[in-house]
């Protein structure tokens, strides 16, 4: 099993601060790759915006393909045959599709894509054209790949599933827990004020995006039923579910104690950690669920929904409910909240997600496709 000299990663999915979970499953995975194996070269083809915000910070070997976020065509087209070629001009040995879509042809090249999860397939995540143009862009790079990737036994379970795959393609890589560099807390009487959060106040910390599979509303339902002294914290890119939870936190009474965060500056987001009471993570479908790991490493406990991909990452280390009960939601922040939790096991456990692990797993992956 030879050793690749050339990576090719493709990052067309990238909107600076808006990818959500392939952002980070970019930002971890890369600079450890880079880190374990310097004897190979990564190169990342991304849009024209996310080079501009890699190289911005230091990232060097970055390829600017002409797209960017919201020009579905010029993705496409970048996608499907530009970036086939790119790979074959650079000499690279291997194809990497971080994000689940790619190539459905790639001659030349061994071709691996990390499928996330089909939360998609089932849950109004996006509008019905970009639904169906994501559906052929997964199906069609997942039947030309040499091999696949996923995060979690669950999601591979549900992946294969739905699209008709072996699960014996599958290679289960856990992401790691975060960022690979640490991130210095913002001052915490700075946060509190910039977010409106008074010491007295207990604060349930939600990060995710603002797309209904996330399920905040749960959390707007259940905070209706737990003392006033609760904020609850929802920070993650808006998208249009955004102003669906505005109104729904007008009309259960409890607007004056839902924070809309959104976008969450790396520092700031570290204060908040540090200042949360509970972390809740309601998500009806995930094909990892790294905040749930994310506040695990940080000894914060976590509420989650009981789903198995959350409680295979957990570890037995959260308390769980069902995506639609606001009052067994309410009892698990409570309990959550006011009962002891382990922080100390919470940590060993989830120290066993490592990008340096990831890394590692992923470039065996490699390896087994790279021809002699």
């Amino acid at each position: 099993m030879p050793a690749p000299e050339h990576v090719l990663l493709n990052a067309l999915f990238l909107d600076p601060g808006g990818s959500g979970g392939p952002e980070t499953y970019l930002r971890g995975l890369v600079p450890a790759l880079r880190s374990e194996f310097p004897g190979t070269r990564f190169e990342v083809a991304t849009t024209r915006a996310g080079a501009a915000a890699l190289r911005a910070d230091g990232w060097r070997d970055v390829i600017p393909l002409p797209c960017d976020e919201g020009q579905r065509a010029h993705r496409a087209f970048a996608e499907l045959v530009l970036l086939p070629r790119v790979a074959r001009r650079a000499g690279a040995q291997v194809l990497h599709d971080l994000a689940s879509t790619g190539p459905r042809r790639t001659p030349g090249v061994a071709h691996v894509v990390t499928l996330h999860d089909v939360t998609f397939f089932r849950e109004a995540t996006f509008n019905p054209i970009t639904t169906f143009g994501m559906r052929r862009m997964v199906i069609g790079a997942a039947r030309d790949a040499d091999a696949l990737i996923t995060a979690a036994a669950a999601a591979r379970d549900e992946i294969a599933a739905t699209l008709h795959l072996d699960p014996a393609r599958f290679t289960i890589v856990h992401h790691g827990a975060g960022r690979t560099d640490p991130v210095e807390p913002a001052d915490e009487d700075t946060v509190r004020a910039r977010y409106d959060l008074p010491r007295e106040s207990r604060v349930v910390l939600c990060v995710a995006s603002k797309r209904p599979h996330k399920n905040q509303e749960l959390l707007i339902r259940a905070l209706a039923r737990l003392p006033e002294s609760v904020v609850l914290v929802l920070a993650g890119h808006p998208e249009p579910y955004d102003a669906q939870l505005r109104a729904l936190a007008d009309e259960t009474g409890v607007a004056g104690r839902v924070r809309f965060a959104d976008y969450v500056p790396d520092d700031d987001l570290e204060a908040l950690w540090r200042i949360a009471a509970v972390a809740a993570f309601p998500t009806r479908a995930e094909g990892f669920g790294l905040p749930v790991v994310e506040a695990l490493a940080r000894g914060v406990p976590v509420a989650c929904s009981d789903i198995p991909v959350l409680r295979e990452v957990g570890g037995g280390h959260v308390r769980t409910f069902p995506p639609d009960d606001p009052d067994t939601a309410a009892r698990a922040l409570a309990a959550a909240m006011d009962e002891p939790f382990d922080a100390a096991a919470a940590r060993a456990w989830a120290g066993r997600f490592t990008w340096e692990a990831a890394a590692r797993a992923t470039f065996e992956v490699y390896e087994r496709c790279t021809p002699a």
